[in-house]
């Protein structure tokens, strides 16, 4: 039996919470999966898993080894970076995830900059609007939009955001400009659900005439006129800056959201992290104190 190569299969399983999920994420046959697991749990003497037709779950015994089995291929994946270099000398695979939007904007542009600069790395850029689990889904670092939670992350500030309201000037023609958040229940909304839902907008509950989950259509029915909408300041910029819309409420505005590079906290960082870090935090800074 490869000891970490089983090791592997178990911790992937346990983190997917499934053997059919590991299977698919690993390239390797449900059936080695299960079979790997099982001639583990016959070497150890003991029940790792309890199995249902849905999930697995841990046995106290599992738990246990599980973290045990974190730490060592943690500190293998640390010893081998080590010994090629890579907490040395700037190389390999840099994953990083972020917003679609926000990283497309905001994100690329400066990772195509340091590709330029750093010939030895490789940039892999996963962009979702779904916040990735940094050490189960394999990222080195992420951009965060929000307030972070207490974890043993380590999360360097490069800026905030705002949250607005934003109508089309066609619409605050015919229906007046808003003085104040009562005066959205007489208006038509376009609700973005991804950022909250309707009985969510921070004024007063609203009856939006679309809802929909992605800014960049929220953005673009409020510009045809079809209501306000309310959604993160970078995700309407354009539309402000060619005329297409105007912010409105402004001194109603919620606290301005937090950004943040964020990344494991794993000892010493390896060089690719380390320098990313300090090449995209200034820019970003940069970048964010003009919206």
């Amino acid at each position: 039996m490869d000891r970490l190569e089983t090791m592997t299969i178990l911790l992937r399983v346990v983190d997917r919470g499934s053997f059919s999920a590991a299977s698919r994420d690993l390239g390797v046959p449900l059936a080695t999966v299960s079979r790997k697991v099982n001639e583990l749990e016959a070497h150890l003497g003991t029940k790792l898993l309890v199995r249902t037709t849905r999930k697995v779950a841990l046995t106290d015994v599992g738990s246990a080894y599980v973290a045990s089995t974190r730490r060592i291929l943690d500190e293998i994946d640390e010893t081998e970076r080590i010994a090629a270099g890579e907490f040395h000398v700037p190389r390999g695979e840099l994953i990083l995830t972020a917003p679609i939007l926000f990283g497309r904007l905001h994100i690329l542009p400066i990772v195509t900059e340091f590709l330029a600069a750093y010939p030895q790395i490789n940039v892999r850029m996963l962009l979702t609007d779904r916040n990735l689990h940094l050490i189960e889904d394999h990222v080195d670092m992420a951009v965060r939009i929000g307030p972070l939670p207490d974890s043993t992350m380590i999360g360097t500030r490069v800026g905030s955001m705002r949250t607005v309201v934003c109508a089309s000037p066609k619409l605050l023609a015919g229906q007046g400009v808003p003085k104040s958040p009562e005066d959205l229940a007489g208006l038509p909304c376009v609700n973005f659900e991804f950022l909250s839902p309707a009985s969510a907008w921070p004024y007063m509950p609203i009856r939006p005439r679309l809802s929909v989950t992605t800014a960049e259509a929220a953005v673009w029915a409020a510009a045809q006129g079809l209501g306000v909408t309310r959604v993160l300041h970078y995700q309407c910029a354009d539309a402000i800056n060619d005329g297409s819309l105007r912010i409105i409420l402004a001194n109603f505005e919620v606290e301005p959201l937090p950004v943040h590079l964020l990344h494991a906290a794993r000892g010493a960082l390896p060089a690719k992290l380390r320098v990313f870090l300090d090449f995209a935090a200034g820019r970003l800074r940069e970048g964010l104190s003009s919206l």
